[in-house]
């Protein structure tokens, strides 16, 4: 039983940040039940379900939601759901019939979360972007990359999934809490730009106050000091090293077979380059692995670089048990860890339409609706 157990959630298949929130919530055990269409439009990246590692812990029911029974269906849904999630582009929900209003309408305290990558106004919100277009606007990427470089996108861990999904999340949890306490629902609008924005406060302090430098690879964060970056070794690999305290640059020089004195100066910028390069050649003197256990026991914050293959085989992260095993696919562990409710692995990724007569049942629509649903078409299993 998972701290959302209680908890029903709609999510309307798609790309962005909704499936992996849908998956962050059914993670913590509410009854999660994704609605796909009738036939995928084979747009974007598109891999097995069994691949895709976001549909665990879920259910899924196929509906035409361009039938009007179909539409009925769903609204039926609603009236038994806590949340809503949907990520179309603006208006699309409204044109279907499916929009806060009528749903609301349907179940006052339903929290309705709605995610885009522009937000729901301006003159950009109509218009296609993806994870890198977000980011690009909102100056992250700008800040992103090496010195004299081209920007480089930090995969989608910052628009889709950490300004994206996990500020949907939050925000539709702070909005069931409410509803639950007051009896009324409400939108949750969730843009990514905004959740980007919001990841970048110490940066926009620091810019205000004169403790950035303009320019990828000149602050202390972003890969510029010589003490907050990667350094090949002997064998081709990396270690990171983030000794950014006095004691931990201590520890790091000293571990290094350096005397302070006869160094750069640290808290000079314009010895920063010098100082990389004598780094640089002390760790291409060893391998990967003799640095890592040079380090080991050691306050430097110097770590081993490690391949995403070879993440879940390091002896921290195997006594962790980061990647656990369902039916023989590795997993990310439910993520944050709670002491007394738990997040599961409860199902493996689902198969579109895996389970539509089982779970719309469950979810108490009209037993012959759904036989309906099934003969006319409205209403489909797997494929």
């Amino acid at each position: 039983m998972g701290a959302l157990s209680n908890v029903r959630v709609i999510e309307l298949a798609g790309m962005g940040p909704v499936p992996f929130c849908g998956m962050l919530l059914g993670d913590m055990g509410a009854d999660v039940l994704r609605i796909d269409r009738l036939a995928p439009t084979g747009d974007g990246i598109v891999m097995a379900a069994s691949a895709d590692l976001r549909g665990r812990n879920k259910r899924s029911a196929r509906i035409d939601l361009k039938h009007p029974q179909g539409r009925e269906a769903l609204m039926s849904l609603v009236k038994s759901a806590d949340i809503l999630l949907e990520g179309y582009r603006p208006g699309v929900t409204e044109r279907m019939g499916i929009g806060p209003e009528p749903c609301l309408e349907a179940n006052p305290a339903l929290v309705y979360g709605r995610a885009t990558g522009w937000g729901r106004e301006g003159p950009m919100a109509m218009t296609a972007g993806h994870d890198i277009n977000y980011l690009a606007l909102t100056g992250a990427l700008a800040m992103i990359g090496p010195p004299g470089g081209a920007p480089v996108p930090p995969l989608n861990l910052v628009g889709d999934l950490g300004g994206g999904a996990l500020y949907l999340a939050f925000g539709v949890l702070c909005a069931l809490n409410s509803a639950q306490a007051t009896g009324k629902g409400q939108v949750v609008d969730s843009a990514m730009i905004d959740g980007i924005a919001s990841l970048l406060t110490v940066s926009h302090g620091r810019r205000q106050f004169g403790q950035y430098v303009a320019g990828r690879g000149q602050n202390i964060l972003d890969g510029g000091a010589p003490f907050y970056t990667t350094y090949a070794t002997k064998d081709g690999k990396f270690v990171a090293v983030g000794a950014i305290e006095a004691r931990f640059y201590k520890a790091l020089i000293e571990t290094l077979g350096f005397d302070a004195e006869d160094l750069p100066q640290r808290d000079d910028r314009q010895d920063w380059p010098r100082l990389r390069e004598i780094f640089a050649d002390r760790f291409r003197e060893k391998t990967r692995a003799e640095w890592e256990s040079i380090f080991d026991g050691i306050d430097a914050c110097v770590s081993p670089v490690l391949e995403l293959e070879e993440a879940g085989h390091h002896p921290h992260n195997v006594e962790r048990a980061m990647l656990v095993a369902r039916e023989g696919v590795e997993n990310p562990a439910p993520a944050p860890r709670l002491s007394e409710t738990p997040g599961t692995l409860s199902r493996p990724p689902v198969e579109a339409g895996q389970h539509t007569a089982e779970a719309l049942a469950d979810w108490g629509l009209d037993a012959d609706l759904i036989s309906e649903g099934l003969e006319q078409g409205f209403l489909s299993g797997t494929s």
